[in-house]
């Protein structure tokens, strides 16, 4: 049971006693990430998720890393487009000093200016890094393709650019507009009683801001076409097509969708691209929901040559859902994997803390274990109809990464 409190500065503390373990994980959840950021400031969500652990008033950045490595924790965070998460996963008996630490981090964080500019460096290799990998940074070429100038087409890492461009105003300027108590969720889950609820409240409770939220402008869902030209051994295809938002009541049928045309190993791509053709190695879908949109995204590489081969299997495995929807089969083994998945799920504290914290986060609620497992099993094949309609009733977007002499389909 998710137990709640929310303190009168508006901030939510979410809580869920597990004690058949021995660990305890504390995550604190900030509604903010690529979002939330205008073009000149792209990337600042991440680089503030950084800069948490450069250190504070009172510690160094290597105190920070010996504070969780002297009580056998872990501790890590990460920055989505819509949300931010900083944590830590220690043994019971340290959840105290966990918290307190995050607390420091959270709250006193110094933004000293030679970190800044060392954290740059450190953040820049990253993102050469990540357009190295042509497989990865396919994804944020399509999210422009299906999203363009809207923030939700801007990468997360932001660029080069942007990225010498902070400051430490820029940063304390973006905390005081976005850390806001409305806008965090601390999340715990593990071996612990209610009364830590208590303990973390003490920490929190005196967390003020006067910032105003702004309203989010949703985006259009473009379908535009994307291509880029790189010395790779593959090309790199993603399609993406129009998904629901988090909230919406359609959510399980989707994900069924997506477990039958890519999202495992006994799926129609899977099996037609991989298994039966050989066209890829890597050929996968998943589906991202945000508050008021989603995107089912589509991947696969494969050699230059084959190209036009995989685009067409893909286009005839999509064609064949349109016109004939699910077997009796895929709903049952897709229905009952979902279930499985969701029991597999709840045996981890941090999968426990991270499905609480953005439940609250996003849709302030929490659904029991018997409504989602009720939700699921109310699925049938007229429900996957609608959304099989609504989800391929445009045309997709498109991003490739591929050597200039790829041959066309």
């Amino acid at each position: 049971m998710v137990e709640k409190y929310t303190s009168e500065n508006g901030l939510r503390i979410v809580l869920e006693t597990i004690p058949s373990v021995r660990s305890v994980t504390i995550g604190i959840w900030v509604k903010t990430g690529s979002r939330n950021e205008t073009v000149d400031i792209n990337g600042i969500s991440h680089f503030l998720e950084h800069m948490f652990f450069k250190g504070t008033r009172t510690r160094s950045a290597q105190d920070i890393a010996e504070a969780f490595d002297a009580i056998g924790g872990q501790v890590n965070a990460f920055t989505s487009k819509e949300y931010t998460c900083f944590y830590a996963k220690v043994m019971d008996t340290h959840k105290e000093k966990a918290l307190e630490v995050l607390a420091d981090m959270f709250f006193n964080s110094s933004f000293d200016e030679e970190e800044i500019e060392r954290e740059k460096k450190v953040v820049l290799e990253e993102i050469k890094m990540y357009e190295d990998t042509p497989d990865d940074i396919v994804h944020d070429i399509l999210a422009r393709a299906s999203f363009g100038d809207h923030p939700l087409g801007y990468p997360i890492l932001g660029t080069e650019k942007q990225l010498r461009s902070f400051t430490p105003d820029a940063l304390r300027g973006y905390i005081n507009e976005r850390y806001t108590p409305e806008n965090v969720v601390v999340s715990v889950a593990g071996n612990v009683d209610y009364s830590f609820m208590t303990t973390v409240s003490d920490y929190f409770d005196g967390f003020q801001s006067n910032a105003n939220d702004t309203d989010m402008i949703q985006p259009a869902f473009l379908g535009n076409r994307i291509e880029r030209h790189k010395d790779t051994e593959q090309a790199h295809l993603c399609l993406g097509y129009n998904g629901l938002p988090v909230d919406d009541e359609n959510t399980y049928s989707l994900i069924i969708l997506n477990n039958v045309l890519g999202g495992s190993m006994s799926s129609r791509l899977f099996q037609e691209v991989r298994e039966k053709q050989g066209l890829a190695y890597a050929v996968f879908s998943y589906h991202a929901s945000f508050l008021d949109n989603g995107l089912l995204t589509i991947y696969a590489g494969t050699g230059k040559d084959q190209l036009p081969r995989l685009k067409d299997t893909i286009n005839r495995t999509v064609d064949d859902l349109i016109q004939n929807g699910l077997t009796d089969k895929e709903l049952t083994n897709s229905k009952e994997q979902l279930k499985g998945n969701l029991m597999l799920s709840l045996e981890s504290t941090s999968s426990r803390m991270s499905r609480n914290g953005r439940n609250e986060l996003l849709l302030n609620k929490h659904r029991s274990l018997d409504d989602m497992i009720a939700e699921i099993d109310a699925v049938n094949h007229d429900k996957m109809q609608h959304v099989i309609d609504s989800t391929f009733h445009h045309a997709p977007s498109s991003a490739l990464i591929a050597p200039e002499t790829v041959p066309q389909a």
